[in-house]
């Protein structure tokens, strides 16, 4: 990739060559908000060529049918299919019908900012990086996505993970999103389709291992939309949990303490609740867990309208919980290991 000169120490952006980018998209049942994300990359202030890949999977509304308008639209973008649906397999499906240099990932339902791809490319140029992303933007429109998007940038909601707290760019383990060198993706196969949640972690994990850099960059902001309602947000952490265990599994030593936390408390609270018959000081460790949690709730919420406050604690002991709780009933079955048919496979897709 050739040295760009730096717009922002200039005032202006002299003429260059940018790489052309193929954007991806896996998508499932994103009927709403399908146009307005690949019009947001589409209208990127980018100056090289963007192409978009969207890939389709068996949807209960009608994506298909705004994929296919879009890409009757506008020649710039490409729709294939993913018959199994899962995030991975059509990552992988998108990432094998693209055909540029640089390739960046994008959901369905996220909106970039207008300067998101240009940034990316500066990045991978100035810190040559394999793969760069930055701050999954949390925004929340009811009170309790706002209560949601509050724990999700906070520590005590999420730990130290800078894509979801910021901070500092810098190496990091894994990144929001991520805007990748194909070099990159080529040389460790693409995503693991074993992995249903976490497979961003656990590739960005395989990069570093094969030495590559994965790079956080603050300037790079997402919007994304928190879950709705405590059903919808227990699911999506309990997955969480539950498949961050299976990568613990595969890659040893990947564990930290701020990943055993969760399964902490929920092993704390429920020896607290089933001794307590029998020797009632066993109630004080639940106790303890709630003044923590109303306690961090009035620190980390001053800001929010009191609607949003009030539903703060339960946000949090919901994050918390289900994601504890899906680490520790993550099934070994899960960690089975994938045939060698199956990894010949997908390095066969990826040098095609």
């Amino acid at each position: 990739m050739k040295p760009f000169p730096d717009s922002r120490q200039t005032g202006q952006a002299p003429p260059r060559d940018w790489p052309p980018i193929s954007v991806i998209m896996p998508v499932l049942n994103e009927e709403r908000h399908l146009r307005d994300a690949v019009l947001q990359v589409l209208d990127q202030k980018y100056d090289g060529p963007i192409e978009v890949v969207i890939s389709v999977g068996p949807s209960r509304d009608r994506t298909q049918e705004v994929a296919d308008a879009i890409a009757a639209e506008d020649p710039r973008v490409v729709v294939v299919a993913n018959p199994t649906g899962r995030t991975p397999n059509g990552l992988n499906v998108a990432i094998a019908a693209s055909s540029n240099p640089i390739i960046a990932r994008v959901d369905g339902h996220a909106m970039l900012p207008s300067d998101y791809l240009r940034e990316a490319v500066e990045t991978l140029e100035e810190t040559g990086a394999d793969n760069v992303g930055g701050i999954m933007a949390a925004e929340g429109i009811s009170p309790f996505e706002q209560a949601v998007a509050c724990a999700m940038t906070s520590r005590i909601g999420v730990g130290n993970a800078r894509f979801h707290t910021g901070g500092e760019q810098g190496p990091a383990d894994t990144v929001y999103l991520g805007v990748f060198r194909r070099a990159a993706l080529d040389r460790v196969g693409g995503y693991d389709e074993h992995f249903q949640r976490a497979q961003d972690w656990e590739m960005n994990h395989r990069i570093r291992e094969t030495g590559g850099l994965v790079w956080f960059q603050p300037r790079m902001r997402v919007s994304y939309r928190p879950r709705p309602n405590v059903k919808a947000l227990a699911k999506q952490y309990f997955h969480y949990g539950r498949w961050r265990r299976v990568v613990s599994r595969t890659h040893k030593g990947t564990i930290n303490l701020r990943y055993l936390a969760p399964p902490a408390a929920v092993l704390g609270v429920v020896l607290g609740l089933v001794v307590s018959p029998f020797f009632w000081p066993g109630l004080l460790i639940p106790a303890a867990y709630i003044v923590a949690i109303l306690a961090g709730s009035v620190l980390t919420g001053r800001s929010l309208p009191p609607a949003a406050l009030l539903r703060l604690p339960l946000v949090y002991a919901t994050m918390h919980l289900s994601w504890g709780s899906g680490f520790l009933t993550s099934p070994s079955r899960l960690s089975k290991v994938r045939p060698e048919a199956e990894r010949a496979r997908l390095q066969d897709l990826f040098e095609d």
